[in-house]
């Protein structure tokens, strides 16, 4: 295996964590967060989620982060590193970005077709319910989106880890984060909303009952890996930019805090605003809620073409941090298997980006009529990747970590930089904990989507 003599790094823990916490908030936090906190109870998933962030997504992140720190590889060469049996587990976990990365990008074009509709205005047309499927539908209007969003990404990950994936997290999320909050603060003041903050804000205990609680957890275990990026590649291979010295504890913990903030935030823009159009909380979840139920919110209000706008900008921000780390993290892989230089790496794997996606944009126009296990074919990709390959990929990083290289191997190489505050904690997820709630991570949605239970 042909390993590039210098590797990258970020300049230091504020890069390493500003490029970290953008590749975890995503289209995840935005359009997927909101919709479960509404479907599971509002306050009390959003009670469910934090305490298992803390506990079930630190564990996880702090192991992958230490395996690329220690290593300096991605995830192919780290795991063989460490124990040359388990390398598949690398290529297991490689695979997870390259299938994520292009139908990501088809739904990022959508999201720039999206702000190009509200900057010039057309709120209301962009509410009415046959704009998104006759956008999606067409042939060509889709690709060329998806080529624009494609080329942002592929431009910034060319210019390298510190002018490239760390100068863009810098400058994108402060703009993020201001514009998360003004939006949120828009929404929160419509009248109505005030049920919505309510709903989403105040846990209902009596509500709670065995049943509904384990689906609550499996819901927000689910989730974790959408909103923290685990079981991709990713935070193994930021790891392996992250500096010796760098405090591995606490930037863990920042990340933590800024992808579990954005995440409440997202909440706070969405559900209050629903409330405040329908009286009810979001009904939708993925494109409906996004394309679709948030439009109608915008055109019922004031100004509604200029907070559209800033919606939808906030939402390319947020997609482009996480298709950037997602191309960083394949373009490591290859770099680090081949031996390649950055700008034929990253011209290959934007090739085969284009390629790939495009299966995804054709599957609502030319292909609609195929289906695989009664999906289209970006949602096939998702429930590969996201339902299947990732919970699989987390059980055996674990069963990796607490039973055949140790809880000490990660445990040192935080220590190297910092005290390790919650090192109990971590060994009693990974080995005991977190393998569990993966077993019916997988189990409950591949059932889920055979319709043999209902999520």
């Amino acid at each position: 295996m042909a390993v590039a003599k210098q590797r990258s790094s970020f300049s230091g823990r504020i890069g390493f964590v500003l490029a970290a916490a953008g590749s975890a908030v995503g289209l995840g936090n935005l359009w997927r967060f909101p919709y479960l906190a509404a479907k599971y109870g509002g306050g009390i998933f959003l009670l469910v989620y934090i305490i298992l962030a803390l506990t079930f997504g630190f564990a996880l992140m702090t192991a992958e982060i230490a395996i690329g720190r220690k290593t300096g590889l991605s995830a192919i060469g780290a795991y063989k590193k460490l124990n040359k049996k388990f390398g598949f587990v690398g290529w297991l976990t490689s695979v997870v970005p390259m299938i994520i990365l292009p139908y990501y990008c088809a739904i990022g074009g959508w999201v720039t077709k999206y702000l190009a509709t509200y900057i010039s205005g057309q709120a209301t047309a962009a509410a009415e319910d046959s704009y998104f499927t006759g956008f999606i539908s067409q042939t060509w209007s889709p690709i060329f989106w998806f080529c624009i969003y494609v080329a942002l990404t592929a431009v910034i990950v060319l210019f390298g880890v510190q002018k490239g994936v760390e100068k863009a997290s810098k400058l994108m999320m402060p703009i993020l984060a201001v514009l998360s909050v003004v939006v949120a603060v828009y929404s929160v003041t419509r009248p109505g909303a005030l049920e919505g903050v309510k709903y989403y804000l105040l846990p209902d205990f009596s509500s709670v009952t065995p049943s509904s609680l384990l689906l609550t957890i499996v819901a927000a275990v689910g989730q974790l890996f959408y909103s923290m990026s685990l079981a991709m590649g990713i935070m193994i291979t930021y790891g392996s930019y992250m500096k010796k010295e760098d405090d591995l504890n606490k930037s863990v913990a920042q990340i933590e805090i800024c992808d579990t903030g954005f995440a409440i935030i997202a909440g706070l823009m969405v559900i209050p605003a629903v409330f405040a159009f329908s009286g009810a909380a979001p009904q939708e979840a993925g494109p409906g809620l996004m394309f679709q139920a948030l439009p109608k919110v915008f055109a019922s209000m004031g100004f509604g073409s200029l907070f559209g706008a800033a919606f939808f900008l906030l939402v390319l921000f947020a997609a482009l941090t996480s298709s950037i780390s997602l191309m960083e993290t394949v373009v490591s892989i290859f770099q680090d298997k081949f031996g390649w230089n950055r700008k034929l790496t990253c011209l290959l794997v934007t090739a085969g980006c284009l390629g790939v996606g495009l299966l995804s944009c054709f599957g609502y126009s030319i292909w609609s009529d195929f289906k695989i296990l009664g999906l289209q074919i970006l949602d096939f990709f998702d429930f590969i990747s996201n339902n299947v390959l990732m919970p699989i990929v987390a059980l055996l990083t674990c069963i990796f970590v607490g039973y055949v290289v140790g809880t000490k191997v990660v445990a040192d190489e935080v220590k190297l930089s910092s005290k390790f505050r919650r090192e109990k904690l971590f060994k009693v997820m990974i080995k005991y904990i977190a393998p569990v709630f993966l077993v019916i991570i997988l189990v409950s949605s591949v059932l889920d989507v055979f319709g043999v239970i209902t999520l």
